[in-house]
């Protein structure tokens, strides 16, 4: 084992700076699933405004935009599209930075 490598893992000053890089990284990587697992919880919590369940006389628009789907497919979105950039936005900023 090389010493340097030990040196720097016991050095508080470099586990502080790698915690406040990977901070805003996990929360970005966090945001879409969790407003996906948001998203369920309300379709699970009131499935009456699921109205592809019962849809009752209802038209196209009115069973293609419901609220928990909405905010499923808009944190999918996110999660896949959006996330990725940010977190290469973050990885440069701290390449940048030291």
């Amino acid at each position: 084992m090389n010493a340097e490598l030990v040196s720097e893992l016991k050095d508080p000053r470099q586990r502080a700076a790698t915690r406040a890089r990977i901070t805003p990284a996990r929360i970005v990587s966090a945001l879409g699933p969790a407003t996906a697992l948001g998203g369920v919880g309300w379709a699970l919590v009131q499935p009456y405004r699921i109205t592809l369940l019962h849809p009752r006389g209802q038209g196209f628009w009115w069973l293609f935009v419901e609220p928990p789907l909405l905010v499923i497919a808009v944190a999918l979105f996110f999660h896949f599209f959006v996330a990725r950039g940010l977190l290469e936005d973050l990885e440069e900023e701290h390449a940048t930075a030291q």
